[in-house]
């Protein structure tokens, strides 16, 4: 059975007050005071990051959700970011590498509900290439990524991958570029 998204909040967040009804599939709001609040998706981004042998970069996952399963580096995206930023930002944190917003190329987008403290929020995970220069290319695991490495394309099953709109966008990926 589906929830709303916002069933955890009974207060209004500008006044406060208990009349803070559901409006509608993704609002509630504040008879008190008139604020509607919108539960919109949070945008994430995640990379397929190809060396030039041709193998992708995975992590491993440090954290719940999916903990110790694989998936691309990647995270939301912060506030004043546009996707090219908040994806470069993430790409430094978990692997160290440093990318041009340049060299990042959206691929495609998949709707994703993330399990995370008790609470299931709606992102639009946005997809991007990004190539690196070399084969023996050195990452460092860091952030969220409990462990990175290189895979064959031949080698990369998609079982793997606990989340699942990295599963369905590697599954993607894989048929368009093997």
């Amino acid at each position: 059975m589906s929830h709303h998204p916002l069933e955890q909040f009974h207060f209004c967040p500008k006044c406060g007050s208990s009349d803070f009804e559901i409006h509608n599939a993704l609002s509630r709001h504040c008879s008190n005071c008139g604020f509607t609040y919108y539960q919109n998706p949070r945008a994430s981004t995640a990379a397929f990051i190809i060396n030039d042998k041709g193998e992708l970069l995975v992590a491993r996952r440090a954290k719940e959700p999916a903990k110790d399963t694989l998936d691309l580096p990647g995270g939301f995206v912060d506030n004043e970011e546009n996707a090219e930023e908040g994806m470069v930002r993430e790409i430094r944190e978990e692997t160290g590498l440093e990318i041009s917003p340049d060299s990042v190329e959206y691929l495609f987008s998949v709707p994703n509900v993330y399990h995370y403290s008790g609470m299931d929020i709606h992102t639009l995970d946005l997809f991007f290439l990004c190539h690196v220069e070399g084969d023996d290319v050195t990452v460092e695991a860091a952030d969220d990524a409990g462990g990175l490495a290189w895979v064959p394309l031949s080698k990369v099953y998609v079982e793997r991958f606990g989340l699942r709109s990295i599963r369905q966008a590697v599954h993607r990926f894989l048929v368009e570029n093997r």
